[in-house]
């Protein structure tokens, strides 16, 4: 099952955060586990991240990676707000929208998930510039 895993992840890697379950409706075979991660995903889906705490993050994650440049102009991160659940969907103030990478947003995106969980659930990020 292992190795049926690495390669469900490898071909599907745009959505790595989704759980895996491998069930059997012949036998029945941990059936039980569907309706629990159902849930759970759910409960995902409806975290609200307090504008503080968010903003924590963001600053710490350009600390770890800055932000890239191009054509001689650095993306800045301003601030960036939760505007919504179910899905999560997140505001990011910033100089630039075209400035920013969909390497650095899949990095954000990383660092986020990392600290919050999100498991099964997609992330939408705007970036707007800031006014």
């Amino acid at each position: 099952m292992e190795d049926y895993t690495a390669h469900v992840r490898r071909e599907l890697d745009c959505v790595d955060y989704v759980p895996i379950l491998y069930v059997s409706a012949k036998t029945g075979q941990r059936t039980g586990e569907i309706l629990p991660t159902a849930l759970r995903v759910q409960e995902e889906r409806l975290v609200r991240i307090p504008t503080s705490e968010l903003n924590r993050l963001l600053r710490e994650a350009v600390d770890k990676h800055a932000a890239p440049s191009r054509t001689g102009r650095k993306l800045r991160l301003y601030y960036a707000t939760q505007v919504r659940t179910d899905p999560p969907t997140f505001l990011f103030h910033v100089n630039d929208p075209a400035l920013v990478h969909f390497s650095y947003r899949r990095y954000l995106e990383n660092q986020m998930r990392k600290h919050y969980g999100f498991i099964g659930t997609p992330l939408v990020f705007s970036f707007r510039k800031k006014s």
